[in-house]
């Protein structure tokens, strides 16, 4: 199991540094780029999409391409926030952005979806107890209240192939306050440090989130997969680990799950 909770930090590390050398955004594989003008564009045709949802929950701001695909912006991002982008047939996609981001027009390539994809979720939610520091991964992009120290859906995964691998796919999460997310300047917190998240399928640990951002896959182990039946993920927030006299749980937020096969 530690091989496993490695592998998957090692894979999103991999992708963190992938972002900043890439040349777009691209579904699955979060990649910065620029283009010509911000477009939402199909991955595999780099045809655009017209009518495709675009939102900023933290600006609770909401916009959709034209016809071609295009779209503007008319939101100020102050600091780091979330962006969805929905499209029917085609997977939910988020991506955490800046200001810096923005400064130039950006292209996004979205995935379609298959009949073996499953949306469990494309809302943010926001996990923990309300209480955290202004230093915290970042806080100034809460804008909701805590449902909680953890998040727990049930569903039935249909029309999966039961030969190929089923991942659970994490859009974007932030607020993360772990040694390793503040030992890469995701926070600024000198004295206290969180434990991971821990994500559970059908009860049974299977990974921990050690770092904030976008796009993480989480390969679910086959033989606890229910076949036809309900099955049930968990995220359950860390906790500040340097606090004794009571349970302090970390602030998180997190957007968009989904099974991919």
């Amino acid at each position: 199991m530690k091989n496993l909770f490695f592998l998957v930090t090692l894979a999103f590390l991999l992708t963190i540094n992938q972002i900043h050398a890439a040349s777009h955004f691209e579904g699955g594989v979060s990649a910065e780029g620029r283009g010509t003008s911000s477009r939402i564009v199909d991955k595999a045709t780099g045809e655009g999409i017209g009518g495709a949802k675009i939102a900023i929950p933290k600006q609770q701001y909401f916009t959709k391409t034209d016809s071609d695909g295009y779209f503007e912006l008319d939101t100020h991002i102050d600091g780091t926030s979330i962006m969805s982008v929905q499209k029917d047939n085609y997977k939910p996609y988020s991506v955490t952005i800046t200001d810096q981001t923005l400064s130039s027009p950006i292209v996004i390539g979205i995935e379609k979806s298959n009949s073996n994809d499953l949306v469990v979720d494309s809302n943010m939610y926001h996990l923990g107890d309300n209480n955290y520091s202004d230093l915290s991964a970042n806080a100034g992009e809460f804008r909701m209240q805590a449902i909680g120290p953890f998040y727990t859906k049930r569903f039935i995964l249909k029309n999966l192939k039961f030969n190929k691998p089923v991942f659970l796919v994490i859009g974007s999460i932030i607020g993360i306050d772990t040694e390793m997310a503040r030992s890469i300047g995701q926070n600024h917190i000198a004295n206290a440090f969180a434990s991971p998240p821990e994500i559970f399928f059908n009860g049974n640990k299977i990974s921990e989130i050690q770092i904030n951002g976008d796009g993480q896959r989480i390969k679910i182990p086959p033989s606890l997969i229910r076949k036809n039946q309900v099955n049930e993920v968990t995220l359950r927030t860390g906790r500040n680990l340097m606090q004794t006299a009571y349970i302090d749980y970390d602030d998180i937020e997190f957007m968009n799950l989904f099974f991919e096969n």
